[in-house]
């Protein structure tokens, strides 16, 4: 690791797991600079669970280097997760307790006074627009109130990089919006996000908040290029973007009318990687 590396949110270096004969990661590199968002683009398989649950130590590489919040991920591990939040492939609501009880067992779990568990649970809660749902169990939850539960459980330790493993998997459109505006949120509050996605459209949706992409295909990082045709610009005005097929504005989804002219974000760059 450079000292550069010591600067970055999430710095990783030839990352490698097997699994018996089979390589799930052949050398993986990542460099999240702080107070961005990260996404791992790829197919079911492609390996994308497998880095999330090595860099938020719930698994070890079979070989690498990786640092996390400034952190060593193998020598200072406690020191990782103190610095980290998690928000898994499959929820950890407990659907048989109300959102509240939920937000308030995650306050105990991170030792916060009852006082100031109750605090931080309330402002979550009006934060993720679930106020009125909270003293409702979670069973009666819809997919996406579900979903935007379990990322507000992961923030109630107010950690400094959250990993989400397909957040909006299984979600209808309106709801991957949200969600969408959820991580828009967290990141320009200068929380460091990593998250994996198998939606090219959400890599694209992304791109205004940090133009980091890293596509994954089976065990090394798959290469691709930008297409004109498929993948306009993110920088539209709103005539040109409802014309086209640009990302969230392609069939199917509705323009919002407070779409800017012009877009702040610089064009996009693929990340440069090796051939599979």
């Amino acid at each position: 690791m450079t000292t550069t590396d010591h600067e970055l949110a999430i710095a990783a270096t030839g990352l490698r797991k097997s699994y018996g004969d089979k390589t799930v990661l052949d050398g993986i590199d990542i460099r999240v600079p702080a107070g961005t968002v990260f996404s791992l683009l790829g197919p079911n398989g492609a390996g994308k669970t497998t880095v999330v649950n090595i860099l938020s130590t719930l698994i070890s590489a079979d070989a690498g280097q990786a640092r996390v919040g400034g952190h060593d991920l193998m020598a200072e591990a406690q020191a990782v997760r103190a610095a980290i939040g998690v928000t898994g492939q499959f929820s950890a609501v407990d659907r048989l307790i109300t959102g509240e009880e939920n937000m308030l067992l995650m306050a105990d779990l991170h030792h916060l006074s009852q006082r100031e568990g109750r605090r931080v649970t309330a402002g979550l809660l009006e934060r993720f627009d679930l106020t009125e749902a909270a003293k409702k169990p979670a069973s009666t939850y819809p997919g996406g109130m579900a979903r935007r539960l379990d990322i507000a459980m992961t923030l109630v330790g107010d950690p400094r990089i959250i990993f989400l493993d397909e957040p909006t998997a299984g979600l209808d459109p309106r709801s991957r919006h949200t969600m969408w505006q959820v991580i828009r949120e967290l990141v320009s509050g200068g929380t460091t996000v990593l998250l994996t996605t198998q939606y090219l459209d959400e890599a694209v949706t992304y791109d205004c908040v940090s133009p980091t992409r890293r596509p994954m295909n089976g065990r090394r990082p798959h290469c691709v290029r930008p297409a004109a045709t498929t993948r306009p610009s993110p920088c539209r005005s709103p005539a040109t973007a409802a014309s086209a097929n640009c990302g969230p504005y392609s069939t199917g989804w509705t323009r919002p009318a407070s779409r800017p002219t012009s877009c702040p974000c610089t064009p996009p760059t693929w990340t440069t990687c090796s051939s599979p």
